[in-house]
């Protein structure tokens, strides 16, 4: 049984439970139960009673209408109640085996039903199955709380924990009964009775309040297209992209009309691109002015989230949430992880000053006399990015052909590496006809893994990229892992092809890093398997794999001209080389101050809790030290679905904490024989197909040999100047 989260849909990895039983403490094999226990399981009648019979026991989606998930699910959910209560009443003495591992079989119906439903939710939703996860939310945290606030199961868990001095256990089965326990602690099971029951109300309501905030932040950012009379108030686009800005104004209604549509972030890719200033405004207003009123209004629920998790630490007698929620982290604490980020805002702060100075410049060239706002900063980083690096990003999309990016680039990458091999195959049903499916094949020819890959951008999609398991693996189950990786792309106009941009690029090789991750599974525990980590080590096989796609034996592979054929030019290549570390203040500011403003959210303690959630946004923010006034955080409160919704609150942090462990690590790849099959193995040894099995920081040391170092993510951010003397370059005069 893997953990039930607090949050119940759009998770990054989806609920997942086998069972094992080769795996366990060697004193505790020979125990057999004295007493005969058969307790009476009721049968599941759904299609997800036993696993699926498709190869790799692939998600059947097209025998599931949306209408029947809601029933699937809760006789999901009443089975797992009735095997949790079954382990909890067992009358023989509680063993590795009959409390452990019992909890680890359990569950299998449910997490086989809401993975597939879980995804649907998050990538291809409509108001049905909206419905029915705003009525199961409450029902799945009701479920998560039966089993860690249990007192019978609890006393079992206890029980096997503390004797577990007198048993000879693997590496692995210690760290499952020590994983296990720990959640049950934390989760509430030493709570007394009235603490628990106000617990499990706390976690019934915010799991309500979570579901309700990610519908509406998908349909809010839906609603904050906006609408552009004339193609001339597009300048700056391409050909194609004004025609896709035409086919969405059409699909809404708007015929001879162009429609602009908002993605996740708060600065929109657009922005760098439109000449019209007019536009740019528009279009960065309605992405900072969405649900904050009207039908899709968050804040109502953000500020009852943060009152319910005030209260969930004041429960535990934590300072804040965020000492609560970061039990299991490999930062450990909130002081860590603020330190962390705190040490680069004098640095950062600098760059962002030094970077206004010059785009301001830059627009007083052009004869502009306004001071430079947070819509024209994109706009005029993109002209002194393509004056001083000769990078056109237009230009740059034309080399890669979404499909060649992953077959051609990705798929080579995993194959030089880890010695994978792939097999596109079209018998296995999808949800969406852009969907590609492929077996994925070990080095020595065995089938590994199933991946589906759906990386085009819809209304009825969140915003962002994730990987997911439809599948987890473990190896007593003879489960393999089924991994799906989700983008959002902008989708083609008919008839061109469908390009990305260098941004994509590196997302789909991050994706992948976590696809990897799963597909390298190799645990008896589901529980402990591929992608079952703390948030400040998940993002690291991902962020490690992105600087792949730069290199160029990979490069020369997929970034072909859809057009000509012809490989990317060395120009461009150089191009993007040159400026890795231009253009930080932006980019790094909108990370850091998003993830500091994550922790002010949750350092709250119950008596500071504010009524007005934009005027605590605005004085947080103000109160960081960074140009939040040019500089938007990547999410602003209203639209932050990380923290709100997919389990990263007090853990936004996480991808700066892990880019360090990722730009740390590749230095090691670079330093010791690039990309070949030896450095695979050992990548794959030492912590990318570790699972959870060892500590976070005996796998980081196992493949670097040395503690994690800061250095180099600060030297790749342009933020001190590197060995070879290069920083970011970015100065008043515009010299290189």
């Amino acid at each position: 049984m893997r953990k039930l989260p607090l949050l119940t849909s759009t998770m990054l990895m989806a609920f997942a439970a086998a069972g094992c039983t080769t795996t366990m403490p060697e004193g505790d094999m020979a125990v057999s139960d004295p007493m005969a226990y058969n307790p009476q399981i009721p049968t599941a009648t759904s299609i997800f009673a036993e696993p699926s019979p498709l190869p790799f026991h692939a998600p059947q989606f097209n025998l599931v209408d949306d209408t029947s998930w809601q029933g699937v699910i809760e006789e999901a959910i009443e089975i797992q109640m009735a095997e949790i209560e079954a382990i909890a009443n067992n009358p023989n003495p509680p063993t590795f085996q009959n409390t452990i591992v019992a909890l680890e079989e359990s569950g299998k119906v449910y997490s086989r039903a809401t993975a597939p439903f879980d995804q649907l939710v998050s990538a291809n939703t409509n108001d049905v199955l909206n419905a029915a996860d705003a009525e199961l939310a409450p029902q799945r945290a009701a479920l998560s709380s039966a089993i860690y606030l249990n007192p019978r199961l609890f006393a079992r868990v206890k029980s096997v924990y503390d004797n577990r001095g007198s048993m000879r256990m693997t590496p692995e089965a210690t760290m499952l009964l020590q994983t296990t326990y720990a959640d049950f602690v934390h989760e509430g099971a030493q709570l007394a009775p009235a603490a628990q029951t106000e617990l499990r109300q706390i976690n019934e309501r915010l799991s309500a309040l979570q579901a309700e905030i990610s519908t509406d932040i998908t349909d809010g950012a839906a609603a904050g297209a906006i609408v552009v009379n004339t193609r001339e108030e597009l300048a700056g686009l391409s050909d194609g992209q004004i025609a896709a800005a035409a086919a969405a104004a059409n699909e809404r209604g708007q015929r001879g009309k162009y429609m602009l549509s908002l993605s996740n972030t708060t600065s929109q890719p657009l922005l760098g691109q439109l000449q019209n200033r007019s536009v740019r405004e528009r279009l960065y207003a309605a992405s900072i002015a969405r649900n904050q009123s009207g039908a899709n209004n968050t804040l109502p629920n953000i500020a009852e989230i943060i009152r319910l998790r005030t209260r969930i630490a004041e429960l535990f007698g934590a300072p804040d949430y965020a000492t609560w929620q970061m039990y299991d982290r490999f930062a450990q604490n909130p002081e860590t992880a603020i330190n962390f980020m705190t040490q680069m805002v004098p640095a950062l702060r600098a760059t962002q000053d030094r970077e206004a100075g010059v785009l301001q410049a830059r627009a007083r060239q052009d004869g502009e006399t306004f001071t430079l706002q947070p819509w024209d900063w994109p706009y005029y980083a993109e002209i002194v990015r393509r004056e001083r690096y000769a990078l056109d990003n237009e230009e740059l999309k034309q080399y890669f052909v979404v499909e060649n990016v992953l077959e051609d680039g990705i798929f080579y990458m995993a194959n030089q590496l880890y010695g994978l091999t792939f097999e596109k195959r079209n018998d296995l049903p999808v949800y969406d006809d852009s969907i590609t499916v492929y077996t994925v094949r070990d080095a020595d020819g065995s089938d590994l893994a199933l991946f589906y890959f759906d990386p085009f951008a819809r209304d009825n999609k969140s915003g962002g990229a994730w990987m997911n398991n439809y599948v987890e693996q473990s190896r007593s189950m003879n489960m393999r892992p089924v991994i799906s990786n989700t983008l959002n792309i902008v989708p083609p106009a008919e008839g061109q092809p469908a390009l990305a941009t260098w941004d994509d690029v590196t997302t789909m090789f991050h994706e992948f890093g976590h696809a990897l991750h799963g597909m390298f599974a190799d645990q008896e525990f589901t529980s402990l398997s591929g992608t079952n980590t703390a948030r400040d080590w998940v993002e690291f096989p991902s962020q490690f794999h992105e600087p792949f796609a730069a290199r160029p034996e990979v490069m020369q592979r997929y970034a072909r001209h859809w057009q000509t054929g012809e490989v990317i030019p060395d120009r461009l290549v150089q191009a993007i080389d040159r400026s890795s570390r231009f253009d930080q203040g932006y980019s790094f500011g909108e990370v850091i101050s998003a993830s500091l403003l994550d922790m002010e959210w949750h350092a709250l303690s119950p008596d500071e809790v504010p009524t007005d959630v934009m005027a605590f946004e605005q004085q947080a923010l103000g109160g960081l030290g960074l140009r939040t006034d040019l500089v938007p955080p990547r999410y602003k409160t209203p639209y932050f679905r990380h923290i709100w919704n997919h389990g990263y609150q007090a853990g936004y942090y996480s991808y700066t904490w892990t880019e360090m462990l990722a730009h740390d690590a590749y230095e090691y790849v670079v330093e010791n024989g690039g990309m070949n099959r030896r450095m695979g193995d050992r990548i794959r040894r030492t912590f990318l197909g570790q699972g959870h099995s060892k500590s976070y920081d005996e796998m980081y040391r196992d493949f670097t040999g040395h503690a994690p170092r800061v250095e180099p993510l600060l030297e790749a951010r342009g933020l001190v100047a590197a060995d070879d003397g290069t920083q970011a370059d970015i100065s008043a005069t515009g010299a290189e």
